[in-house]
């Protein structure tokens, strides 16, 4: 697709690699790049969301081995009618591109009309890239779908699974909220809270293991004594 018309941080968010390491953080821990900054127009890792802090940023997810945003978050940046849509973790996603193909499938009797991968009715575009492709070609306006990032209302700050990365679009990255979207209380609820799931989760697997390991553990006491008997010359009563 030639994106030399679309916006610049559209540009960049379509050809950005995600989930490799962050150059900037090579050697830290969980330096993936995993969130797109839209003021800066590049890929971040949770380590950099300080140099961000009050900039616009986007989280980017995984859903088998392809990146992905929630739909939610896609409809606040363009028209993502007919794009097809899956479900993970109980969240509606859309795939950013589309998908390598080994071979052209028409089993099924609805298909992406870019690259003809099998899709649900009504939905006739499997990704983002493959909606603007097709605009592109057939010569629509692209300010008609694609909205300008100014006029987009910043949401309510959040936490995302535990950890201080933004769990929709434009949001500052110092940003807390628990899973179910309610804002904390205090300056540290959303902490607290996630901490005491991590816990409660750990204590469950732990609880889990231990109970697998005395499943399988020998039984001690007389039952192992009998058996370790060694055997002798038996015993006949005395004849009388």
């Amino acid at each position: 697709m030639d994106t030399s018309s679309l916006p610049e941080w559209l540009k960049t968010l379509l050809t950005e690699k995600f989930f490799n390491a962050c150059i900037i953080h090579e050697d830290a821990k969980k330096n993936e790049k995993n969130v797109f900054c839209l003021d800066c127009c590049e890929g971040i890792c949770p380590h950099c969301f300080s140099l961000h802090a009050s900039h616009r940023l986007l989280q980017i997810r995984r859903y088998v081995y392809h990146d992905v945003v929630w739909l939610s978050d896609a409809e606040k940046l363009m028209d993502c009618g007919f794009v097809q849509s899956y479900i993970t973790n109980s969240a509606k996603v859309v795939f950013l591109n589309q998908r390598p193909q080994p071979r052209v499938s028409r089993s099924s009797s609805n298909i992406c009309i870019i690259c003809d991968r099998g899709l649900q009715e009504p939905f006739i575009f499997c990704s983002l890239s493959c909606k603007l492709q097709h605009i592109l070609e057939s010569g629509g306006k692209l300010l008609s779908y694609v909205y300008k990032c100014e006029s987009i209302t910043l949401p309510e700050p959040g936490l995302d699974d535990g950890q201080m990365t933004p769990d929709t679009v434009l949001e500052p990255a110092g940003s807390m909220r628990t899973e179910s979207g309610s804002s904390g209380s205090g300056g540290n609820a959303g902490g607290v809270g996630c901490t005491t799931l991590a816990c409660t989760a750990t204590t469950e697997i732990v609880r889990k293991k231990r109970s697998s390991i005395s499943a399988v553990r020998p039984v001690c006491g007389p039952v192992l004594e009998i058996s370790n008997r060694r055997k002798t010359t038996p015993q006949r009563s005395p004849l009388y």
